[in-house]
């Protein structure tokens, strides 16, 4: 059947029949595939966002910061910016844990709402992924006497 158009003198035009737009690939280009992110991709981006924050002196446990800092004298070992977060991840969520060492002085509910509200911003603007939670251990205080204590073993 095809179809007509009446033209201003009254007659009828015949019409080419309309065409549809044909799509290849089926929807936007930006939908197509999926990206994954590591665990240790989201790790670095938060250990990163919470070493921001002042009154966070360092980032994991005694231990942890101990074994760190051979590891960072150690030629090719490298600063780990990873030490003490851990995260696990999903397809569209994450969680982290955040084990930290605070300054002395400093308000630690403080400190930690500071660590969440960076961490959280960071991760989400980064990755795209929802941070459902954000667990902060507080394992150590900074004292500042102990600065001094490090300068000494250092210079040894």
């Amino acid at each position: 059947m095809t179809d007509t158009t009446m033209t201003p003198e009254g007659g009828h035009e015949p019409q080419a029949p309309a065409r549809r737009a044909t799509r290849r690939g089926g929807g936007d280009p930006a939908t197509r595939g999926r990206t994954t992110i590591a665990d240790g991709v989201v790790e670095k981006i938060a250990g990163l966002a919470a070493r921001d924050v002042v009154g966070v002196h360092a980032m994991g446990s005694g231990l942890a910061r101990t074994f760190g800092a051979v590891r960072d004298r150690v030629p090719g070992g490298g600063k780990s910016v990873t030490r003490g977060v851990k995260a696990e991840v999903g397809e569209v969520q994450t969680a982290l844990d955040l084990e930290i060492v605070v300054d002395y002085g400093v308000a630690i509910a403080d400190v930690a709402r500071a660590v969440r509200e960076n961490v959280v911003a960071a991760v989400e603007r980064m990755t795209g992924l929802e941070v459902v939670e954000v667990n902060i251990a507080v394992s150590d205080v900074k004292l500042p006497e102990e600065e001094e204590e490090e300068e000494e073993l250092r210079i040894q």
